[in-house]
């Protein structure tokens, strides 16, 4: 089954000073790695959710497939809230979601998450005791999660709601969860 990828990289990153997407860490723009990581892990198509300085974004990476989030001042919901609709009439399966600022997430934990990927699957990544990025919504999904995200709280509700359902795959042995908020923190990890 063919998972899409969609990476959230719309908000202004108002603690970084600059739009995340536009950030170089590690040899490299932010939006970029996020998308490589995604090919990488096996996604079909990628698609970028952006906002805020969205020519700028366009521009610095242009080879990339970008979905604008003109209401991307309201949160992280409406940015995947544009990236479902964006793959509405992609033949994919499901969505792995990744944010834009958390470049540990590597190819090989977006491709565990997605392994065993149905219509029906809701998984995301499990960090020891924490729950990650990325995220996977089964197609079955998207509509819900579309109608119960709200601010920053992107997923989080609907995957709550349905934590019967919800696989954690562990994929801390492979990756990180660590989010690029500020310029020291990206010096601390660079």
């Amino acid at each position: 089954m063919e998972i899409a990828g969609l990476v959230l990289a719309a908000g202004a990153g108002s603690r970084y000073g600059t739009p995340k997407a536009l950030v170089t860490f590690r040899g490299g723009l932010l939006v970029r790695r996020a998308a490589q990581t995604l090919t990488a892990g096996g996604c079909g198509r990628i698609v970028v959710v952006i906002g805020a300085e969205a020519d700028r974004v366009r521009a610095a990476a242009p080879e990339l497939d970008f979905a604008e989030n003109p209401r991307w001042k309201s949160g992280m919901a409406s940015s995947l809230r544009a990236g479902l609709a964006a793959l509405r009439d992609d033949p994919a399966g499901a969505a792995m979601v990744l944010l834009v600022d958390m470049p540990g997430v590597t190819p090989e934990s977006v491709r565990r998450i997605g392994r065993d990927a149905t219509p029906a699957t809701l998984a995301m990544g499990g960090y020891r005791e924490r729950r990650g990025h990325p995220v996977l919504l089964g197609r079955e999904h998207w509509a819900g999660v579309a109608a119960s995200a709200t601010g920053d709280r992107g997923a989080r509700d609907y995957l709550r709601a349905n934590d019967g359902r919800l696989r954690v795959i562990p994929v801390g042995d492979v990756a990180d969860d660590f989010d690029l908020d500020t310029p020291e923190q990206a010096a601390r990890h660079g």
